[in-house]
C-alpha cells in the first residue's frame, strides 16, 4: 500500500494511518466506534449533544484538535437531534443508524484496501492501462476514480463526524467536506431549507444502514488541453467556432420538469461552483446543492476534486437519487423518500450521468465579449463531450496499426480541434492507408457496432438555465452557447 502514487496523494486528507502494507485506525479511535456500535445502552449516546461529545473524542484521537470545529457546531448538532427530530425519529437514529454507521467506519480501512486492491483491473480487466484508484484529481490533469457505493457511504460517515483533516485542503483549492457547517449555519441561523437539506442527508444514511448498496460511482475530471496534441481534443478557438459546419442538433423547451425527472438517459447538467458542490455543506441551496443533497453520493467528490479550471468540466456517472423534495432555495423542503429504479451499466453504476460545469459569476455586459463567450462555449463543450468514447476511438486506432492522421488538405488552422483528430473523420480527414491497410475511415466504420454499445445513454442533454440567475448570465445567450456546444458534440 505504502508504495501506491494514487494513495499517497489523498492520504494526507484521510482520516486512517498506514504502515508498511495496512491501513488502519488508531486504537482509540476502535475502541470508541466499537462502544458506538453496541448502541446507546453500552455507549450512552442518545442526544445530539452527546453525539456531539463523541465526535470531539473521535476527533481528538485522530490529533485533529489543533482545527477545531466552529464554535456553534455543538449546538447544531444538540438542535437538530434533540428538537427537530421527532422523538420515534431519534430512537431510530440513536438506537439503529448510529451503530451501523459506526460498524461501517470500522471497515473504512478494509474499504479502502479493497479498493485499491482492484483499481489497476477495474477498466477492462486492466489492459488499457487506466488508473482508477482514490486520489488527487489534480486541475489539469484529466482522470477517473471509481469507488463502490459502499465505500463512499463509509466516506459520508466520516463527513458526518466531521473526521476528515482540513489542512492544506484550502491550498489545494478543495472545497469542504465535513458536515460541521451544515449544523453550524442551523443554529446560526436557522431556516426550514437548512433543517430540510439535513434531513435529506439523514434519510441516506438511514438508508444505507438498512440496505447497503452495491454499485459503483465514477468521478471523471475531463480537461480540454491547452496546447495541441496528436489526437487530442484540444482547447477550441474562436475560429473553430466561426468556421464549424455542423448543423444544429435538435432543440427540445419544456415549461414544467425538472433535469433530475427525465427518463431518456440524457446527460443531466448541474449549474456548478468552479468548486464542485458549491454551497451544499454551507447555506446554499439552489440547483447544484439540490442535486447533491438528493443524490448525496455527489458530495464524496469535494473530497478529491479541486476547482475547476476554464478549460476543465466533472462529470459523475452512477450517483443514486434516494430523496423527493418541493420548493427551491427557501422553499426547499424534503418530502420523503425516493426509489432510483434506473438501469445500471456493465461497470455496475446507475446509468444517470450529471456533467459539473461553472459558467462565469456575474460578467455584466462582458459575457457579451468574444473572450468571455468562447470561454462559456468551450466550457460547456468539455463538459458535454464523451472522453472515453474518443479514448476508445484511440484505442481501436492503436490496435489497427495506426500510424497517424492526416488533416485534410483544405483544414488551414492545424491547432484548431479536430483538424487533427478522429471526431472529424465526417468532414476532415483523409481516408489514408495508414491503419494495418485499412482507411481511417474504414477502422472507424468498423469500430461503429463497439463504441455504440457503450454509449446507448447518447440520446441527448437535458438542460436549463446554466449561469443564470444569481450568476447573472443571459438567458438567451447561455442557449444558444449550449445548443453550439452540443450540436458540435451531437453530431461531430
Amino acid at each position: 500500500m505504502e508504495g501506491r502514487e494514487d494513495l499517497k496523494s489523498i492520504l494526507e486528507y484521510l482520516p486512517v494511518v498506514v504502515r508498511t502494507w495496512s491501513l488502519f485506525w488508531p486504537s482509540q479511535v476502535v475502541e470508541a466506534l466499537k462502544a458506538l456500535a453496541r448502541g446507546p445502552e453500552h455507549s450512552g449516546v442518545h442526544s445530539g449533544e452527546l453525539l456531539f461529545s463523541a465526535i470531539s473524542d473521535l476527533r481528538c484521537s485522530l490529533s485533529l484538535s489543533s482545527h477545531p470545529l466552529p464554535p456553534s457546531a455543538p449546538h447544531g448538532y444538540a438542535l437538530f437531534f434533540d428538537e427537530l427530530m421527532s422523538r420515534a425519529e431519534a430512537r431510530k437514529w440513536f438506537g439503529e443508524v448510529v451503530p451501523a454507521l459506526a460498524n461501517l467506519l470500522l471497515r473504512l480501512p478494509s474499504l479502502l484496501e479493497l479498493h485499491y486492491q482492484n483499481a489497476d483491473a477495474l477498466i477492462n480487466g486492466g489492459r488499457d492501462g487506466v488508473k482508477t484508484g482514490l486520489r488527487l484529481l489534480h486541475s489539469q490533469e484529466a482522470g477517473i476514480v471509481f469507488l463502490s457505493q459502499e465505500l463512499i457511504s463509509a466516506l459520508l460517515g466520516c463527513s458526518l463526524f466531521c473526521l476528515f483533516p482540513i489542512n492544506n485542503r484550502g491550498a489545494k483549492h478543495l472545497p469542504t467536506i465535513n458536515f460541521d457547517h451544515l449544523f453550524t449555519t442551523l443554529y446560526d441561523s436557522y431556516n426550514e431549507k437548512q433543517e430540510n437539506k439535513i434531513r435529506c442527508i439523514i434519510h441516506y444514511f438511514e438508508r444505507i444502514s438498512f440496505h447497503m448498496p452495491k454499485g459503483y460511482v465514477s468521478f471523471e475530471r475531463k480537461v480540454l488541453p491547452l496546447e495541441h496534441g496528436p489526437l487530442s481534443i484540444s482547447y477550441p478557438k474562436a475560429s473553430f467556432w466561426s468556421n464549424s459546419a455542423i448543423p444544429l442538433c435538435r432543440f427540445e423547451v419544456h415549461s414544467s420538469g425538472f433535469i433530475e425527472n427525465q427518463s431518456s438517459g440524457a446527460l443531466e447538467v448541474d449549474f456548478a461552483n468552479k468548486y464542485i458542490g458549491g454551497g451544499v455543506l454551507h447555506r446554499g441551496c439552489v440547483q447544484e446543492e439540490i442535486r447533491f443533497m438528493i443524490n448525496p453520493e455527489l458530495i464524496a467528490s469535494m473530497l478529491f476534486m479541486p476547482s475547476m479550471a476554464d478549460n476543465e468540466a466533472i462529470e459523475i456517472i452512477g450517483a443514486e437519487r434516494f430523496s423527493n423534495y418541493t420548493g427551491y432555495a427557501s422553499s426547499f423542503r424534503f418530502s420523503g423518500d425516493y426509489v432510483d429504479k434506473r438501469d445500471t451499466d456493465s461497470l455496475r453504476r446507475r446509468k444517470i450521468r450529471i456533467i459539473a460545469i461553472d459558467a462565469l459569476c456575474s460578467p455584466g455586459m462582458r459575457q457579451y465579449k468574444q473572450k468571455l463567450l468562447l470561454r462559456e462555449n468551450n466550457k460547456a463543450f468539455c463538459g458535454f463531450f464523451h472522453q472515453s468514447k474518443y479514448q476508445q476511438y484511440k484505442r481501436l486506432f492503436r490496435e489497427s496499426g495506426c500510424s497517424g492522421i492526416q488533416p485534410h488538405s483544405d483544414v488551414k488552422d492545424s491547432n484548431d480541434v479536430f483538424s487533427n483528430n478522429l471526431l472529424s473523420h465526417g468532414a476532415s480527414i483523409t481516408s489514408v492507408e495508414t491503419c494495418g491497410g485499412k482507411s481511417v475511415h474504414k477502422v472507424i466504420r468498423d469500430s461503429e457496432e463497439i463504441l455504440s454499445l457503450d454509449n446507448e445513454d447518447d440520446v441527448g442533454i437535458a438542460t436549463g438555465n446554466w449561469g443564470c440567475g444569481a450568476f447573472g448570465g443571459d438567458p438567451e445567450v447561455k442557449t444558444i452557447i449550449q445548443w453550439l456546444a452540443a450540436s458540435q458534440v451531437v453530431l461531430s
